[in-house]
């Protein structure tokens, strides 16, 4: 085992536990559709483990935003943005004709990613601060919701879902990446992981479809859902 990955298997388990915190007293409870156990909100204090080096060799979000298929002018939301990690790539990736909300329940995560956009000049980002059930994003004007290692943190998923819809363009889509609950292998706590068929299960229940499948990452799945 490399040094690089022994240091991230420490972060991986570690960083969601002692710098979690349990922001709204709804993790350890059951979803009521799949049955799997909501895992706790990462705080603030995790930031640095997103922005690790290691990332992209382990994760390949290069690949991951590539996969979305962004194009200039679209409006997106990064929801749950944490450090701004990917709102900086896909900011880049919409270009200045475009959009992206990044959107986050901490207003220490909202504040890094302020501090990031500034910094690489990036003027196509505005901040949104949501609620455990209301994203407060736009009506009818959103192409792409992500969710990268978020939904699994849901408080109220059913709850936020029914609100994201009505945020949706007619060619809006949602697209999660969850750490495969499939694989052993995969170096992350277990409630933090998500199956394909308990995203699709717990999405279909709102009248969400998946609309495409991507298996090419190292450790997580990329899954793109739209309205029944």
């Amino acid at each position: 085992m490399t040094r690089s990955r022994l240091r991230s298997l420490l972060l991986a388990s570690g960083a969601f536990f002692s710098a979690s915190v349990l922001l709204f007293g709804q993790a350890g409870t059951q979803h009521p559709v799949s049955g799997r156990i909501i895992a706790g909100v990462m705080g603030h204090e995790g930031a640095p483990w997103l922005d690790r080096p290691e990332r992209e060799s382990e994760e390949r979000p290069s690949r991951a935003v590539q996969e979305l298929k962004l194009t200039p002018g679209m409006v997106v939301a990064d929801f749950g943005a944490g450090s701004g990690y990917y709102t900086e790539r896909l900011a880049r990736a919409v270009g200045p004709t475009g959009k992206v909300l990044a959107v986050d329940l901490q207003p220490e995560m909202l504040e890094l990613v302020g501090r990031r956009a500034k910094k690489l000049g990036l003027t196509n980002i505005e901040l949104v601060r949501s609620t455990p059930d209301d994203p407060r994003l736009p009506t009818g004007v959103v192409d792409l919701i992500l969710m990268v290692d978020v939904y699994h943190e849901l408080a109220v998923p059913q709850r936020v879902l029914r609100a994201m819809k009505a945020s949706l363009s007619p060619r809006g889509r949602i697209a999660i990446v969850e750490f495969r609950k499939e694989d052993r292998n995969v170096p992350i706590r277990e409630e933090h992981k998500m199956s394909v068929s308990q995203a699709v299960q717990e999405f279909g229940a709102e009248g969400y479809d998946l609309d495409r499948r991507v298996d090419s990452l190292p450790w997580q799945h990329l899954l793109l859902f739209k309205v029944r």
